[in-house]
């Protein structure tokens, strides 16, 4: 909690940065229902706050689709989505950031406006419970501050990639029951994007890996 008792300010974070080698294919550009996956997310996390930024490595700012929204260009290489949650905290150490990664299609705007209603800033982060493991699933939460200052000490004193939903499991992170499994679902292969659009909200979730 900041000083008198108001909690850090909330902002969003689109990560967009991954290779996306399983797919084949960039995930950002995949269209549902004629909406591209980047155009989709950002348009969710818009809806609920006023400042939304999309993590893109540093070769990726001018690519076509993703040139149109706030870009946060990470300088990491090799950590995954690790590398857009440092830049974001180092963009604005003070904010806390609501994150989400490109590849949810499941998700939708009760689902974000919960998980920001559900929000404890005194927690270490918010997030929605994996149906799967039951582990916080950390590519849908709200990170605090201080938790993504101490992601960022861990990946400079180890310089070796941080799993972030390990972080946030040995954090004290409100974890919140997830409306609807399907919420969750990040797609990774051209078979689970296949699956997807034949079956839509019948898709039993997969626990993804923190690759996005």
């Amino acid at each position: 909690m900041q000083p008198g008792g108001s909690p850090p300010l909330l902002r969003g974070l689109v990560l967009a940065g991954g290779r996306s080698v399983r797919m084949g294919r960039d995930k950002a550009g995949i269209l549902i229902d004629g909406t591209t996956l980047l155009e989709r997310t950002v348009a969710l996390l818009a809806g609920c706050m006023t400042s939304v930024s999309v993590s893109v490595r540093a070769d990726q700012v001018d690519d076509q689709l993703r040139r149109q929204f706030p870009l946060l260009p990470d300088s990491g290489t090799g950590l995954g989505p690790v590398n857009g949650l440092r830049a974001a905290h180092l963009e604005d150490p003070a904010a806390a950031w609501l994150v989400l990664a490109c590849d949810m299609p499941g998700l939708d705007r009760r689902v974000i406006e919960a998980l920001v209603a559900a929000r404890d800033p005194a927690r270490a982060a918010t997030s929605w419970r994996s149906p799967v493991t039951g582990l916080p699933e950390p590519l849908c939460a709200i990170w605090e501050p201080a938790t993504l200052a101490r992601l960022v000490s861990l990946v400079a004193a180890t310089g070796h990639p941080v799993s972030p939903r390990a972080v946030l499991a040995e954090s004290d992170t409100l974890l919140l029951d997830a409306p609807r499994p399907v919420a969750l679902l990040n797609l990774n292969t051209p078979a689970e994007l296949d699956r997807y659009r034949k079956e839509r909200h019948g898709h039993q979730p997969q626990e993804e890996p923190d690759d996005t």
